[in-house]
């Protein structure tokens, strides 16, 4: 079983310089990265397996990918309300935010009442981490009643003049994986996509007209 200074050092090991140079140009904060794609990491993740108190030491590190990292293999039975809080504080990027909340926060038993937390928030990060939490929730909770998600869609709409890059893509993210589940919450989501098209502001305008080309092209069995 590695430490966490001898996972650090299998990390530097792996570093890329070219991939570190790339990430800069998809928007990604590298100041603190070392440039390893995420199929490595994973791959990582596995060798160390389920280990909650090594995913906070890693997260603790600040290093880039230690931090996707400790996602990979931490515990969402694990995870408390405040080191959800503490994490989502640290988001310096949107690759940061979507790894750890597609690949844990949206697991824990308190997911979306963090999420409904988050979407008013006025830190780009946190608020983003709202509306990818409901995208993740969407996408990986197969069983949950359409009426949850049909109560989502008044947040997302109430949020959409919010024209920070990485929030409004966030907001329209949710609302195509809701709207993809299945035919009523398609039409439900189709719906609100409209009404958000009829608000005064461009952040809505493109959220409503990227959601539309895609939900109404959609066809289920």
């Amino acid at each position: 079983m590695m430490d966490t200074e001898e996972i650090i050092g299998v990390l530097k090991e792996k570093s890329n310089p070219a991939y570190l140079a790339g990430m800069k140009r998809f928007g990604i904060e590298n100041t603190r990265a070392l440039g390893i794609p995420i199929p490595e990491l994973r791959k990582l993740g596995k060798i160390i397996g389920k280990d909650h108190n090594r995913a906070l030491g890693l997260w603790d590190t600040g290093f880039h990918e230690a931090r996707i990292l400790a996602s990979l293999v931490d515990d969402p039975l694990l995870v408390t309300s405040g080191q959800f809080d503490n994490w989502v504080k640290d988001f310096n990027s949107w690759d940061i935010c979507d790894q750890v909340c597609g690949n844990l926060f949206d697991r824990t038993a308190f997911a979306m009442d963090k999420a409904l937390l988050y979407a008013s928030s006025e830190n780009e990060f946190t608020k983003r981490a709202g509306f990818v939490l409901m995208a993740e929730f969407a996408v990986h909770n197969k069983s949950e009643k359409d009426s949850f998600f049909i109560d989502l869609l008044p947040i997302i709409e109430r949020e959409a003049w919010d024209g920070r890059n990485f929030v409004k893509k966030a907001i329209n993210w949710a609302l195509r994986q809701i709207g993809k589940r299945n035919q009523a919450l398609n039409a439900a989501a189709i719906a609100c996509a409209k009404r958000i098209s009829l608000q005064n502001s461009k952040p809505a305008k493109w959220i409503a007209s990227n959601a539309l080309s895609e939900l109404m092209e959609k066809t289920f069995r």
